[in-house]
């Protein structure tokens, strides 16, 4: 019988989880506006970097994962050792991705530098994030140990949306509602980008948009800190942290044919995809269509508040009825809440119930999909106990679709308002740039929604699989000890 996993060993690889969510999450929401409200970047440009930085991560990211399985153990483990030497990169490229070094420049020199800086950041958090997430594996315990481990890093990197959102959006929303309040001229004309009010104003938000970089990077660099002196790899009877022996298209073979993880794929990529064109959308939508161009980040702040306090009821809600189980009817609950959005606007408090609601959908996203993920990696394995060592090829094609999503929805975003005639200098927009805001917060994230609901339903293991495998793994931990019985647990 494994021993218990101990709650500080949980605590630390909970908190080593707030960089990646953090960051992402402040990505997310606030860089579509800054490049265009704030750098005055064309939207074409916009939707080249968004599309491109995240295309970028299909390489790195199961590069990543491929380098690290074929990596060997270390004084400090086999993935640790990743983390540690990743972290001064991303902390160093998150900053320079919100400066601005370039106001008076031409749009195509602003866009080579916000790409190179953009996946620059990009390659420092796959290589700080998958190795990262394959962590889950080398903790320690049991199955149920593992899934608590996946509850906390949950709810500390809902946490950490949070902590990003309130720092971020408390800060810089208060420098966009006087940019929009400087743009709004009595005679309701277009406004002068060197008139001396609006001048002001972007230079404060710009720099505003730099102090919160330097302050999240220092979160950063502590959470990174506390992982490293609190968490030590474990190995295990199908997990030893070895070399993998197959090749890169060996192992990409083997994981990709591995049916139940293709189905959880899948769903993932369609449940993130419309997650994240909501998310990218919504400081937009409240600023240009439902009247609260000062208020969005406060709507933000709520919703994640709710979304962390939901983690525990829904880690208990899956296992009192399972996770398959769990996950229709949490995404159910997002779809009337973006669809009210989308219909009023100009009530705070309509927005506020529904976020409310979208945050209780947003805590299954964070935790659900993860908390599966563990379980088709140890399908596979007593499926295929010749083929050892690939956790973190498993684990980076997850971070890579999570990743491919966000690019997808921010590219696709931007792109759609490009061709709908969105310009930086509007104070007033036209109504196809309004109905282009509206189709993006409802009726194209609800379609990805109901796809992903589709896929799940497919998806392999249930309960009574997992029972299953809870037993067989027992078995194989017993077999290894009976034919080692002299040798020293870790």
């Amino acid at each position: 019988m494994k021993p218990a996993l101990p709650f500080y060993r949980k605590l630390c690889y909970a908190i080593g989880g707030i960089p990646y969510h953090m960051t992402g999450n402040v990505l997310g929401f606030f860089f579509q506006i800054f490049l265009l409200d704030v750098v005055q970047l064309d939207p074409f440009y916009s939707s080249l970097i968004l599309f491109l930085g995240r295309a970028w991560d299909a390489v790195t990211d199961p590069a990543v994962g491929f380098l690290v399985s074929r990596s060997p153990r270390r004084k400090l483990g086999k993935l640790i050792p990743w983390i540690v030497a990743s972290m001064p990169f991303g902390v160093v490229s998150y900053c320079l991705v919100w400066t601005t070094p370039f106001n008076a420049a031409p749009d195509s020199l602003k866009f080579l530098w916000y790409l190179a800086t953009y996946c620059l950041f990009q390659t420092s958090m796959s290589c700080y994030h998958v190795p990262f997430t394959s962590l889950t594996m080398f903790l320690g315990g049991n199955q149920q140990d593992r899934d608590s481990a996946t509850a906390y890093r949950m709810g500390m990197e809902v946490f950490s949306t949070l902590i990003g959102s309130s720092i971020q959006g408390q800060i810089v929303g208060g420098y966009h509602a006087s940019m929009t309040k400087n743009c709004s001229l009595p005679n309701r004309t277009l406004y002068n980008s060197t008139s001396p009010g609006l001048t002001d104003s972007l230079a404060e938000t710009r720099r505003a948009y730099m102090f919160t970089s330097v302050i999240l990077g220092a979160l950063y660099f502590m959470a990174c800190l506390v992982l490293v002196i609190g968490v030590k790899e474990q190995p295990g009877p199908l997990s030893p942290l070895g070399k993998a022996q197959l090749s890169f298209c060996g192992s990409l073979r083997m994981v990709l044919g591995h049916r139940p993880y293709i189905w959880l794929l899948g769903g993932f990529l369609f449940m993130s995809l419309a997650f994240q064109i909501a998310q990218g959308n919504f400081a937009f939508f409240c600023t240009h269509v439902a009247g609260l161009a000062g208020k969005f980040q406060h709507l933000v702040l709520i919703m994640v508040v709710v979304a962390s306090l939901s983690i525990p009821f829904w880690q208990w809600f899956l296992l009192r009825f399972g996770k398959k189980t769990a996950v229709p009817v949490g995404m159910s609950l997002m779809i009337p809440a973006l669809i009210v959005i989308t219909v009023v606007s100009h009530s705070f408090l309509v927005f506020a119930f529904m976020v409310v609601l979208a945050g209780c959908s947003t805590a299954v996203l964070y935790l659900l999909p993860w908390s599966m993920l563990p379980d088709a990696v140890d399908d596979f394995k007593l499926k295929n106990p010749n083929c050892l060592n690939l956790e973190a090829f498993f684990y980076s094609f997850y971070v890579f679709f999570n990743k491919f999503a966000g690019g997808l929805a921010l590219g696709i975003s931007t792109m759609s308002l490009y061709f709908a005639g969105y310009s930086t200098s509007d104070c007033t927009h036209n109504p196809s740039v309004i109905l282009t805001l509206q189709i993006l917060m409802a009726p194209v994230p609800i379609t990805l929604l109901l796809i992903a609901l589709v896929i799940f339903h497919f998806y392999p293991i249930n309960e009574e699989r997992r029972k299953e495998m809870r037993v067989e793994l027992e078995e194989v931990g017993h077999r290894v000890e009976d034919e080692s019985p002299g040798e020293t647990k870790l």
